[in-house]
């Protein structure tokens, strides 16, 4: 068989001779069942190669997932998860897990343990930079994408939820609903609730960032976001990165300011709730919102 045709067999590949047969001008003899050509005008290296590709790429895809190391372990614990849920899992397990949606053919488990090292906890892991989680070898932007997107999906189902209930002047609503959002942030974060007559909030913002103080948080600017959602009461909540929920003297005047501002708009100031750690500490459960309540009362009285 003349080398031109080495690889290919009449029989075995018919299509093939066909398509070279519409391309090719003459042909002198044939015998044995094979073909040999006169070749004349021809672009057989054209079909010979784009044949080629058409086969290698069909047997590739025909080929296994070649098995990679920790594959057994992770089917494992997508099967641990599925049965039983969270409940059993270590912390570091829940954090592989994450980290595997981002990169699935990757084991993931070292750079899991590392990352509760170093953060202490789930909860710090969630609430971690990603350039942090990113100093950790093995956790790239692939996989970090991971542990943020639950971060976030979580937020948003908290806050749909607590916007579709009432209030109901409960301040451990308020620490369920913000717990996750603020307990392992390293900054200071101040947000507000805006609540309808009913006491239905319409809305959750983020005022300030960074160190609170009087001079950062300006009441003019909380009145004015109340005032644009139409709410007729709002809610202080801000966290403490020291875990310490005790408010500061601080703390105490810009809630007494926050009080005085809301009864001169006529927007009713009903808490502040201070989160650290697994704690909060309640300005209306302490009766100091009813104590500041008196005082413009009877600052308006004597003057």
């Amino acid at each position: 068989m003349s080398p031109l045709w080495r690889g290919f067999n009449t029989l075995s590949e018919p299509n093939m001779i066909i398509r070279l047969l519409l391309n090719v001008n003459r042909y002198s003899r044939i015998w044995n069942g094979n073909f040999v050509f006169i070749i004349k005008n021809a672009n057989f290296g054209d079909f010979r190669s784009s044949y080629l590709r058409r086969r290698d790429s069909s047997r590739n895809m025909e080929r296994k997932e070649p098995f990679f190391k920790g594959q057994g372990h992770r089917s494992r614990l997508r099967e641990k998860f599925l049965k039983g849920g969270l409940q059993s899992f270590l912390d570091y397990e829940v954090v592989e897990l994450l980290l595997t949606l981002g990169t699935p053919r990757k084991n993931c488990k070292q750079p899991a343990k590392e990352a509760i090292q170093k953060f202490k906890t789930l909860g710090g892991v969630l609430e971690a930079e990603e350039e942090e989680l990113q100093e950790i070898k093995g956790i790239g932007p692939h996989n970090v994408f991971g542990i943020k997107f639950v971060q976030e999906v979580s937020r948003i189902f908290l806050k749909e939820r607590i916007l579709k209930k009432p209030f109901c002047h409960s301040s451990q609503e308020v620490f369920d609903y913000l717990y996750h959002t603020l307990r392992y942030s390293k900054k200071e974060k101040f947000k507000i609730l805006l609540l309808d007559t009913k006491n239905q909030i319409l809305e959750e913002r983020t005022c300030f960032e960074g160190t609170v103080n009087t001079s950062a948080v300006y009441p003019r600017e909380i009145m004015k976001a109340a005032l644009r959602y139409g709410a007729s009461s709002l809610i202080l909540v801000h966290n403490h990165p020291s875990g310490n929920p005790e408010p500061s003297i601080t703390d105490k005047e810009i809630t007494k300011d926050m009080v005085f501002a809301g009864h001169v708009m006529g927007i009713k100031v009903l808490d502040h709730i201070i989160i650290g750690g697994n704690h909060y500490f309640s300005f209306a459960d302490e009766r100091m919102i009813e104590k500041y309540d008196y005082f413009f009362q009877d600052f308006r009285r004597k003057y």
